[in-house]
């Protein structure tokens, strides 16, 4: 592609771009960092730092790329700062952790508006395309918007129950952490068309997310193939590994899984958990066989009173980090 066809064709992407910016944040870029600073009575290198874990890329002092609802938030969250809501030294962790969260989601987002409007209207040029995607994200901003904040409503509240009926005020709870990845992703991946590997994605996804939350668990984060969760009791847990890798699944076109769990002392930080428990679900993923559960001496300790479930002692073996490591296969017995 020659420059000026290059040209040509960025152009009216960039035009969609910014039709869409103005209408996702309701005005135009008029401010660069000296002019928000002076606005907030935030110094530059405080909102830079914040720009940045947020997740936005650095901009020198003198471009114009902040609109008025940039100095809005800032301000307000200068005030959370100020009246000691959120501590000084916390405001870029949270700040990360709310950008990483929600940069995903908007990006998913964004794609399934862009989408949808070519669907709608097929475009014959760009600004037609930047006429039908503007028209989309007008009709469905307000909706999604009001959705994710029910959403959000509901999470906190389930969140808050958890936290208040807990016995300890510690950040490091005891609770079971597994992993579930799919068998051969590599291979699948690597002979699968795009369409494909996006079905084979979203049906994993989907699946383990109801199978976990079904059984009163947590999906903590999606890793491409792999899903980390957290249940609140080993019978849950078990539940949960025991269902996705249960018999059958191919002929309901589910890709096959295996599971490693292990129970501990878990530290939950920014939505994440962290700690030895969650090294060793991991490892023991890598070592259990397709269509099989692997839990570790204390959550097998746990289950081998319930008659619900069979443990089978497997040899130890050495893995990165463990030189002995133990671990038993978790059946059902029913």
């Amino acid at each position: 592609m020659d420059e000026a066809t290059e040209r040509a064709y960025l152009q009216p992407a960039e035009a969609v771009a910014r039709r869409i910016e103005q209408t996702v944040l309701g005005g135009q870029r008029r401010y660069n960092r000296v002019q928000v600073s002076e606005a907030t009575g935030v110094d530059r290198e405080r909102a830079s730092r914040l720009w940045l874990a947020m997740g936005f890329a650095e901009v020198g002092d003198d471009e114009l790329v902040f609109t008025d609802s940039d100095i809005e938030a800032l301000r307000i969250w200068d005030g959370l700062v100020t009246s000691g809501t959120i501590a000084l030294e916390d405001e870029v962790p949270h700040a990360r952790a709310m950008g990483q969260t929600l940069s995903r989601l908007a990006d998913w987002q964004t794609r399934e508006i862009m989408a949808r409007a070519d669907e709608v209207a097929p475009a014959v040029d760009g600004a037609q395309r930047a006429d039908n995607a503007v028209d989309m994200a007008d009709a469905l901003l307000p909706v999604v918007e009001r959705l994710q904040s029910y959403v959000w409503r509901r999470h906190l509240a389930a969140a808050a129950d958890r936290m208040l009926l807990a016995s300890t005020e510690s950040p490091a709870t005891t609770m079971v952490v597994g992993f579930a990845d799919i068998v051969g992703y590599t291979s699948l991946a690597r002979h699968y068309g795009s369409a494909e590997l996006a079905a084979l994605l979203e049906s994993f996804e989907e699946d383990t997310s109801e199978t976990v939350v079904s059984q009163h668990g947590r999906v903590v984060k999606t890793l491409g193939d792999e899903v980390l969760f957290v249940a609140d009791t080993p019978r849950d847990a078990a539940e949960i590994a025991l269902r996705l890798t249960a018999p059958g699944r191919a002929e309901k076109g589910l890709p096959a899984l295996r599971v490693g769990m292990a129970t501990g002392q878990v530290l939950s930080r920014f939505g994440d958990v962290y700690g030895p428990v969650v090294n060793l679900a991991a490892r023991l993923t890598s070592l259990a066989r397709p269509e099989t559960v692997l839990v570790d001496r204390e959550l097998a300790a746990a289950l081998r009173q319930d008659r619900r479930y069979e443990l089978r002692a497997r040899r130890p073996i050495a893995v990165r980090g463990y030189h002995h490591l133990r671990s038993w296969s978790l059946q059902s017995r029913l």
